[in-house]
């Protein structure tokens, strides 16, 4: 989407937010305008038209010089400057190739929200989704064991799962999908543990839609052990995808990192004869896993997922470096599951 009309402010901040993250900026420089967006949206409209004739608008919280330009252009009926520049840097594709594979993706099997360690409400990242036309999104959290990341427990899971029922009802009855459907699905990304069993209970597990499970610790185990950790993880019944498989880092504000050690011919065997689909996590710093292991997984008869991984809505659009990848070493449509309708997504998932 393109802004070629005036936005209210609210609006002209969350787009430039978005375009913000989209870009990969600096996590300060996004936080100042989404803080700014969620101040605008909490003031009334003739305050803000008030207090930016008296020259006041800064005396109010998360409101800064740039966040106040972006308010009193969008108060005057104009397209915010800095907004129009970012617009004309997202022009050009984020990578070349992927389309195809781009346009044939239903959704997003693996999300993040400030539930966990997201930056946005479940909402904004909702919104998000429909926004880019998806489908649906499937929401992702952190299992409790993760606690650098605020991983749910139990308790809170059940809450936010009680977010997401209020939240598909609200886009049913008030029809915001841009396509006429949209859902957004139950999930979490949960961690595998050093013995291969899930960081969440079986009973909490069984009330998803959907589970990505991923190693998030002890990276450096050696090969044997990984190995069997990731293969008795691939033959639980509850998982439906084995996440960022390597864990390796290859750019970012975090370092890089190498990949883990593992048997990948045992590992994507037990994926195929499971239907466990391998991701291809589209996260520019983790392109994991490598073209070798997906050529690898592929010859294997894997299924696929290509997701964003996304922790801010503008993260979101990163699927297309996912695309792009799986599109070079030919990866077959038909074998990313999240080009399948939601029926049959939903039953691979859960077929007990």
């Amino acid at each position: 989407m393109t802004v070629n009309t005036p936005l209210a402010p609210y609006d002209a901040l969350r787009r430039i937010a978005y375009l913000l993250e989209r870009s990969r900026a600096g996590t300060f420089r996004v936080k100042a305008f989404r803080a700014a967006a969620a101040t605008t949206l909490a003031t009334d409209p003739g305050e803000l038209r008030s207090r930016a004739a008296a020259g006041t608008l800064t005396d109010l919280p998360g409101i800064g010089p740039s966040t106040e330009a972006v308010i009193r252009e969008a108060l005057e009926g104009e397209i915010p400057a800095y907004l129009t520049s970012l617009e004309d840097k997202a022009e050009a594709p984020l990578v070349a190739g992927g389309l195809e594979v781009r346009a044939a993706l239903r959704g997003d099997l693996h999300s993040h929200s400030d539930w966990s360690d997201g930056g946005s409400s479940i909402q904004e990242m909702a919104v998000t989704a429909m926004d880019l036309g998806h489908e649906y999104q499937v929401l992702t959290d952190h299992s409790p064991r993760l606690k650098v990341a605020n991983g749910l427990s139990s308790e809170r899971l059940v809450q936010q799962l009680r977010i997401v029922e209020e939240i598909n009802s609200a886009v049913g009855e008030l029809g915001l999908s841009k396509n006429g459907e949209f859902r957004l699905l139950k999930g979490i990304e949960v961690d595998i543990l050093d013995d291969g069993s899930l960081d969440q209970s079986v009973e909490m597990l069984s009330q998803l839609d959907l589970r990505v499970a991923s190693v998030h610790s002890k990276l450096a185990m050696s090969a044997a052990p990984m190995t069997r950790r990731m293969i008795a993880a691939v033959e639980n019944p509850r998982t439906n995808v084995l996440g960022h498989c390597t864990g390796r880092l290859v750019e970012g504000e975090r370092g890089t990192r190498g990949q883990s050690s593992f048997d990948a011919t045992a590992v994507f065997a037990a994926c195929a004869a499971h239907q466990v689909a391998v991701e291809i996590n589209a996260r520019p710093e983790r392109a994991d896993p490598p073209d070798e292991l997906m050529i690898l997984a592929l010859d294997a008869g894997c299924l696929f997922s290509i997701d964003s991984d996304a922790h801010a809505p503008g993260q979101l659009d990163f699927l297309i470096y996912g695309c792009a990848r799986a599109e070079k070493v030919g990866v077959p449509i038909e074998r990313i599951v999240n080009t399948w309708q939601m029926d049959r997504l939903l039953a691979w998932a859960n077929p007990l």
